[in-house]
Formats: C-alpha cells, structure tokens, sequence
C-alpha cells in the first residue's frame, strides 16, 4: 500500500506544476480556479491510470514473464522525462484567462504518463480500484493546494516538484524490478 501512495504522490507532481502555473496566472476567482483544477486533474489522474490498467489486462497473457521488466522501463521513462522538463525551459503561452476549458485541457495532458503507470498497477498488492481513488484523491489535493502555492509564491517550486515526481517513479520502477 505504501508503494500506491508514492506512486501517487509521483504521479501528481506534474498536476501540482501545472497547478502552480494556474495559481500565478489567475487572480481574480482564485478559491474557485483552485477548485476546478483540483476536480479536473484529480478525475483525469485517476481516469488514466484505470485506463492503463485495463490496456495491460488485455495483453497480460502476452507480457507476464516480463511484466516487471516492462513496468520499470515505462516508470524509467516517465522518471527521465519528468526530470528532463523540469530542466527545460517551457514556452510560455497567453492564456487571456483560466476557463474550463484551458484548465480541463491542462489535466488531459498531464495524466497521460499515468495511463503509462496505470500498466503497473497490478504488480501492487492493493486492488487498483482503491489505487485509483488513492491517485486521484492525492492529486486532487496536490492541485487544489498548488493553486494558492503558485498565486503566493510564484514559480519557485514549479520545476522542484516535476523533478522530484520523476525521481519518486524511478525509485518505485527499482522496487518492482527487484521484488
């Protein structure tokens, strides 16, 4: 269980980046933007995943021997890409205003990388149905609280937290790799 709360908290590190991104940019309704990119990354974190999973079912046949393996690899290569565009410098967009559909926009590609991670939840001995909500709680949380991070202190720990969510899912990929 204590691997589905890092992954978790790995996972919504990109929401929480981006959650900062909004909370600098919008302040006018800000209680209500953090709300919303709370209920949008929250829903998509946990939807990905469930997809992911569901993707893995139906090739397990052809992947159980080498499932840890392929597990590593995808949280290797979602650890290095999240660490890699902490570094980067991100072109800067003019959103006029933080609408729904910029911030639902927002949330769908975050949570790609967790459909990827979604391939690994049933090497974890917890139902991923309750990892699921376990993903989609904690980012709902990391989001909502990032708005209000990023509308009082700026982009200062925008890139931290990408950078420190890439590593977490390196370490977890090592895990399942050597249980």
């Amino acid at each position: 269980m204590f691997e589905v709360f890092v992954l978790a908290i790995a996972l919504s590190m990109d929401a929480l980046a981006v959650s900062i991104g909004v909370g600098i940019k919008e302040r006018k309704s800000i209680k209500m933007v953090a709300l919303k990119s709370a209920l949008f990354f929250g829903f998509f974190q946990a939807l990905m995943p469930l997809i992911g999973y569901f993707g893995s079912q139906s090739i397990q046949e052809y992947i159980s021997g080498y499932d840890k393996a392929i597990s590593f690899a995808f949280l290797l290569f979602i650890g290095v890409k999240m660490m890699y565009e902490s570094y980067q410098d991100k072109i800067e967009y003019t959103i006029q205003r933080i609408s729904n559909r910029v911030i639902f926009t927002l949330a769908m590609v975050t949570s790609i990388d967790a459909m990827v991670a979604g391939f690994t939840l049933h090497l974890f001995d917890l139902n991923p149905f309750i990892s699921i909500v376990i993903i989609g709680i904690t980012t709902f949380v990391f989001s909502y609280l990032g708005v209000f991070v990023g509308k009082t202190a700026g982009s200062k720990y925008e890139k931290k937290a990408e950078f420190i969510g890439g590593v977490i899912l390196i370490f977890i990929g090592l895990k399942i790799l050597q249980d």
